[in-house]
């Protein structure tokens, strides 16, 4: 199984400021859409947060791309029969995806930037600092080429009709990945996707910056562990620490069958 961190939400240069975290709670914001889309702040539930910490910025009007759509219940739905967790991914990120063999069974592993935030005269505002941390899964059942294939994908998951990967014009490396219906993983009963309840930080306390993490052994190639891509060896501080690259928004780690990275995925998704 190959185990992918995968990098979405605001941040410095999406959005503007990192998502918040509101009473122990992730919540992670689409970024602004580029193009066409069939979502706007205001038809999500964490619509509710934007224009304040963007500084009116961005509104409820603003178009995003809810990507990747982990809650049914995050906007209303045209059709919701049959749905499931999707993620969409184009150019190089797809183009590296697809190298790296990422197929059924693989699990995605999204994080993003996050603070803490609490409202304040009526006024949503961050305290603390910025952190990386994890904030959901999605476990591959299907890979699907986008590119010429609109017609026959929404006939065959027509709950698809909204994704923003379906909307607009978009590079011939487009796909989007549809959640298993549950976890194939052994100590795992869990659907094939979804959101965590509270942030699982990646980056270490007392940290300068958000992005020198704290990650699992079985990670560290210091220590025995598989690395990932876009970090060389020149990134391994050693002792399971790492200074994440800024580039880049799928790590793939070739985890295979390894016990202890199986382990550390129950330990996380459990808790």
């Amino acid at each position: 199984m190959r185990i992918i961190l995968s990098r979405k939400g605001f941040d410095s240069s999406s959005g503007g400021c990192p998502s918040p975290v509101v009473d122990g709670r992730p919540y992670s914001l689409p970024i602004p859409a580029k193009g066409p889309s069939p979502t706007r702040y205001a038809d999500l539930e964490v619509g509710r947060f934007v224009t304040d910490l963007t500084r009116g910025k961005l509104t409820p009007s603003t178009y995003c791309h809810l990507d990747p759509d982990l809650d049914i219940q995050a906007r209303p739905r045209t059709n919701s029969h049959g749905w499931r967790g999707s993620l969409g991914q184009e150019s190089a990120a797809q183009s590296h995806l697809s190298n790296q063999g990422v197929q059924a069974g693989d699990l995605f592993l999204f994080f993003g930037l996050f603070r803490d935030t609490f409202k304040h005269d009526g006024t949503w505002v961050f305290r603390g600092t910025p952190y990386h941390a994890v904030f959901g899964w999605l476990q591959v059942a299907e890979v699907l080429g986008v590119s010429g294939n609109e017609e026959q994908i929404l006939k065959d998951h027509p709950w698809l009709i909204e994704h923003p990967h379906l909307h607009g014009d978009w590079p011939a490396q487009n796909a989007i990945y549809i959640a298993n219906m549950s976890l194939d993983i052994p100590g795992l009963d869990l659907p094939g996707w979804g959101l965590l309840p509270a942030p699982w930080k990646l980056t270490e306390e007392g940290s300068r910056g958000p992005a020198t993490w704290r990650v699992p052994t079985w990670l560290d190639p210091t220590q025995g562990g598989t690395g990932m891509t876009y970090h060389p060896p020149t990134r391994w501080l050693g002792k399971a620490r790492l200074k994440a690259a800024g580039r880049g928004q799928e790590f793939v780690a070739q985890a295979q069958d390894r016990a202890d990275a199986l382990e550390w995925v129950c330990g996380l998704l459990k808790d």
